[in-house]
């Protein structure tokens, strides 16, 4: 751990309150944001307007819907890759909308670190941050 001079404690200082702050913050409001990162509801239509998939807010699927159409021309792989390539778009766009939500208490490039489960650049970010790098 780095030892702090007379210059540092200052802005450590200037940090803890900050963490304090955003604390207290997310005591007062994390509940309200988490019921509405949970109502997240994402749907995305694939290219050709044959797939529809709906994803929550951790990316689960939650609806598909695929158009009868699809069977004048089977083709399985296509089929397929149409779906998945489908789910994935939705599922980033949920993602985004959730970070969405925490950022007026989450920096959005920390949440992001986080839901896409990278804890350790996440901890190397807050730790800039405590060290005054940041």
């Amino acid at each position: 751990m780095t030892a702090f001079g007379d210059g540092d404690a200052a802005g450590l200082q200037a940090y803890a309150d900050e963490l304090r702050t955003t604390f207290m913050r997310l005591q007062d409001e994390g509940a309200e944001l988490h019921a509405k990162a949970r109502a997240v509801q994402v749907t995305e239509t694939s290219r050709d307007g044959l797939v529809s998939a709906t994803v929550g807010s951790r990316g689960e699927l939650v609806r598909l819907d695929i158009d009868p159409r699809v069977y004048r021309r089977p083709d399985a792989r296509n089929l397929a890759d149409s779906i998945l390539e489908t789910v994935q778009r939705a599922a980033a766009k949920a993602q985004e909308r959730i970070i969405e939500v925490f950022e007026p208490l989450i920096p959005a490039d920390q949440m992001k670190l986080h839901l896409t489960g990278d804890l350790e650049s996440l901890m190397a970010q807050l730790a800039d941050q405590m060290e005054g790098k940041r």
